[in-house]
């Protein structure tokens, strides 16, 4: 079970887009046609949005030339580039289904008034600011090399200059901490018979 959490894991993105139902967004979803790649629009309301976590996917629904158009993304999905939020609308249900039955005006949902639009996310895995540790370190390491080729011979310039490559990856002032995985060791069947 922890093996399959790790993978997932290392499958969601960063950041995801906040997703409420009613909202009008804008999805700019990559589509390949043959050896070409694009970024097409996608623009209507969200219907609904489900699932947790790698599996979640929100409905988004739009009229193109007065047929209902309904697409399904994966938030977590890499083809999705981005969700623009365009308008903010009012949702007193999970999910809009009868916005089907609808046409014209009535098809949409009531925009709130005030409402601030902004793109707002959610930040599922934190980011790791290395870059400011690496810089200090690099700064030590230059002063540390200053000294030693005062005093060393050239043959030892060169283990210096290797030593710098090495050093911001050795001397971290904030350790970078790593997710422990438990390993399924693979074991003969006669060994294991053997051992009983």
């Amino acid at each position: 079970m922890d093996i399959i959490k790790s993978i997932e894991h290392e499958q969601l993105k960063n950041k995801i887009p906040e997703l409420k139902v009613g909202n009008t967004v804008k999805v700019h979803a990559r589509i390949k046609e043959g050896n070409k790649e694009r970024i097409q629009v996608f623009e209507g309301i969200i219907i609904k949005v489900q699932g947790g976590g790698i599996n979640q996917t929100f409905t988004v629904r739009k009229n193109s030339y007065g047929v209902g158009v309904e697409k399904t993304f994966l938030v977590h999905s890499p083809l999705v580039e981005k969700v623009e939020l365009v308008r903010v609308g009012k949702a007193r249900r999970a999910k809009l289904f009868y916005l089907r039955d609808r046409l014209g005006k009535s098809a949409k949902t009531k925009e709130q008034v005030g409402a601030r639009i902004e793109d707002k996310e959610i930040v599922v895995k934190e980011d790791l600011a290395e870059e400011p540790v690496a810089e200090e370190v690099v700064e030590e390491t230059s002063v540390t090399e200053e000294v030693k080729t005062e005093e060393a011979p050239k043959a030892e310039e060169v283990k210096v200059e290797e030593a710098k490559e090495e050093a911001p990856a050795v001397e971290t002032e904030n350790p970078v901490k790593q997710e422990v995985v438990d390993t399924v060791k693979e074991e003969k069947v006669e060994d294991v018979k053997d051992a009983k």
